[in-house]
This record gives structure tokens, sequence and C-alpha cells, in this order.
């Protein structure tokens, strides 16, 4: 129909291209390239070989030079590998173009992605999100699927009537097509508003509680959600793998002096993250939106961190969310013992507020723990109450969603001493002990 051939699923190895204008992005290049043949390795599909190329002037037909096309062409076929994937992005007509020349599958850095995320998505909404994206970038890529038709137009000349027949069944299908993913498109964008409409009321809900909400952020890959397992003590999917978390997952946990919190793992970001998943995710970036802060992890051990953290920031400005408060968390120092430079060049980058830790052996999380009271301080006070017994629906008010520091019994009434959010201390106020 009018989605995207499936061709991820018809290849088994591919050839790597990565082009650059500038002579002076070559490394930024090809550390691009080595992140492509990660994104490639996630799908199952194995590396032939790949080339980073300098090009000095952009080709409309081929994005290279035609020459250099028909030079990369014939590397990947004697390579063995039966895709060739660009690490730049593709204009449907550049795409037409390689594959027609070369009889060999091209794809770009955005397909893999959206394949990646497609077999990473889980819940309604995640689906619903991929598949958006994917019918946004299927829409002007239709022609080259309907190609074959092309050569059976009609041989009217024209005249009245003569309009359609002089079209070809190509040609007309692909208006069908069109037709199609338009309608299709319009009915998932109803469907995620109403999905946007249900987590705002679950967010209401928790707000109305007056529970602090933080988001983890960053980039794919850095380990935030074995962070919220180690934290929470819950079994979120945390894999080595990019992309392993789509859908956002939100766990309470309890802070040393009584302050419940919602932490919510967010979909890792990636350099080069097309725009269009940026958009179709918008609902699932929302947690990091209205959270109350953020908490931002990096690996420590990655020599691209401070892309990696540029990345994070710039789609965090995207959402209008880079001015929230943040705990920046640089995760994975285990794999930095020995490197004091490293470490120090680390702590001389990122500002003194940052917190180093390793989440697989645990080292520097009690401050990490202690940064996060920190960041809530001014959401709770300490409270001297007289509650009657008949009022039970508090005292498990209190248990649930603060911290008793004291309880005693005094005829019918109870005595306590609790640490209580703000957004609950209207409700105890009639029960308050005079100071002293």
């Amino acid at each position: 129909m009018f989605d995207t051939r499936e061709k991820p699923r018809m290849v088994e190895s591919a050839f790597l291209v990565g082009a650059y204008f500038d002579r002076a992005d070559e490394g930024l290049a090809r550390s691009l390239l080595e992140e492509l043949a990660e994104l490639v390795s996630t799908l199952g599909i194995g590396i032939a070989g790949s080339a980073c190329v300098f090009v000095r002037d952009r080709n409309k037909r081929w994005l290279t030079g035609s020459g250099k096309a028909l030079e990369l062409i014939a590397e990947a076929k004697e390579a063995g590998a039966d895709c060739i994937v660009f690490d730049n992005e593709l204009a449907p007509s550049q795409q037409r173009a390689w594959e027609e020349e070369g009889d060999i599958t091209v794809i770009d850095r955005e397909e893999v992605i959206l394949d990646i995320f497609r077999d990473r998505a889980s819940t309604r909404e995640a689906r619903l999100q991929v598949e958006l994206a994917r019918m946004q970038y299927s829409l002007p890529r239709l022609a080259r699927m309907w190609s074959h038709l092309d050569r059976q137009r009609g041989g009217s000349g024209g005249g009245k009537g003569g309009g359609a027949a002089a079209r070809g069944e190509g040609e007309q299908q692909i208006e069908v097509d069109r037709r199609l993913a338009r309608r299709r498109i319009d009915r998932i964008r109803e469907e995620l508003a109403e999905v946007r409409r249900n987590r705002q009321t679950q967010r209401k809900q928790r707000s109305d509680e007056g529970i602090c909400q933080a988001s983890i952020v960053g980039y794919t890959n850095a380990g935030k959600s074995s962070l919220l397992n180690l934290l929470a003590g819950s079994t979120v999917l945390a894999e080595d793998k990019l992309f392993a978390t789509l859908d956002p997952t939100t766990r309470r946990i309890e802070l040393p002096d009584g302050q419940p919190l919602l932490l919510t793992d967010t979909v890792g970001f990636v350099r080069n993250l097309p725009h269009r998943l940026v958009e179709a995710f918008k609902a699932t970036l929302e947690e990091a939106v209205l959270a109350d802060f953020l908490v931002h992890v990096l690996d420590a051990s990655a020599p691209e961190i401070y892309a990696f953290h540029e990345t994070t920031l710039s789609v965090l400005r995207e959402l209008g969310a880079a001015d929230k408060p943040m705990v920046t968390v640089l995760n994975k120092i285990d794999l930095l013992e020995g490197n004091e430079a490293r470490l120090h060049e680390l702590r001389t980058h990122f500002d003194r507020e940052a917190v180093f830790v390793s989440v697989a052996t645990g080292e520097g999380m009690p401050g990490l723990v202690d940064r996060l009271c920190d960041r809530m301080v001014d959401r709770v006070s300490r409270l001297r109450l007289r509650l009657p017994q008949a009022r039970p629906d508090l005292v498990a008010l209190l248990h649930r969603e603060a911290k008793i520091v004291s309880q005693d019994y005094e005829g019918n009434d109870i005595h306590l001493t609790a640490i209580v959010p703000h957004a609950m201390r209207h409700r105890f106020e009639e029960f308050l002990e005079p100071a002293g």
C-alpha cells in the first residue's frame, strides 16, 4: 500500500555512507558514521563496509557527485552489501536516483531510526506516534514504490475525457495512495490528541495529590532506565541497546526525608534526530516539559559526551523545557577507573552541581539522592498535628503522601509530627498544634 517498503526485513548486510561538506567536519562525520553502524546493527543487519566522503558541492540528483555515486555503488556491491545506508538525509528524488542507477536498496538514517522505533513501540501511544512519523516519511516517497507502473501509460493524446487515459496506472495509484495516506495521518493525529487528553487527566490527578514530578532525560543508552530501576527498585526494560525505551514509564520513590517523588523515564535522544520524530513524540516528551525538574543522565565514558550533552539540550530547547531546573548526572564512572585526567576534565567542564555516579556499582548514588532532596527542600513543611481518631482518612493520607516522624495517642486524639508537602498543607491547617 502506501507505507515504506519493509526494506530492513529484506536485507542482510549494509554499506554505510556518510557525506560531509566542510573538511573541518570530518571528525564529526566519522563519529556519526560509527553511531549509524550501531543503529543499523540494532536492526540485526550486518555491516559490509563504510565510506566517509568529502563532498565539495552538493549534487541535486545524487547529493555526492555522479562519479563518486557510481564509485560507492560499485564498492558496496563488491563488499557484498545488498543495501546502502546514508547517514545524511536523502531527498526522495535522490533516493530514487541511487536505487535506479545501482539496482540496490537505499535508505537513510531517518528510515533506520523509524524502523528501530517501530520494533520498540509497545503501547498504543508509541505505536501511533511511530506510525504517524512513518506515514509522513512515506508520503513524498510513494512515486518510487509505483515506478513499475510508469511504463503502462495510456496512449490517448488528450482531448475531452482523455486526461485520465493519458495518465499511467502508476500515477493514478499514487494519487489514490496519497489520499489514503493523508486520511490515515489525520486519523492518527485525532487518536493522538485523545491520548494527550487522557495523559493530561492523569497528570492533573498527580498534580492534585501534590507529588513532585521529575523526568529522566538524556542521550540514548546513557543508563536512564537502569537509574530508574535502581532508585525505584523496579524492573523497567534496561538493555544495552539504542532506544530500548520508547514509552514513558513512571515510578514512585520515597526520599530519605519522606518526600514522595514521581520519576519518569523518557525516550532517549540521538544526534540528528529527525524533526518529524520530535514532533511525533511530543506527547511522550511532554513529560519533560511538565516535570517540576529534570534529571539529565550522561554516559561519562562516551568520547562524544559533550556532543551528546548539547544534543539533549537542543531537543529540550525545541520542546520548551531547556529552562527547567536540572540535576546533571554523569553515569558509568566505573568505566573511567584509573583515568583521573578524564574525570578531572569532566568535572572542570560540567558545573560543580553535576553528580558522578555508577548505576552498575552504586558509587555516588547517596550523593544523587541528596541532590534530589535538595531540589525539593522548599516543597515540604514539618508539622506538629493533633488529629481526631475519627479521621483515619487523614492519617492514611499522611502515611501515603508524607513522612511521619513520630506518632502518639492521647484520649481520642493522635499527636503526630510529619514532613508534609506544601501542596497538602492546607488539608491539615485546622489540626496544627501551637508552637512551643
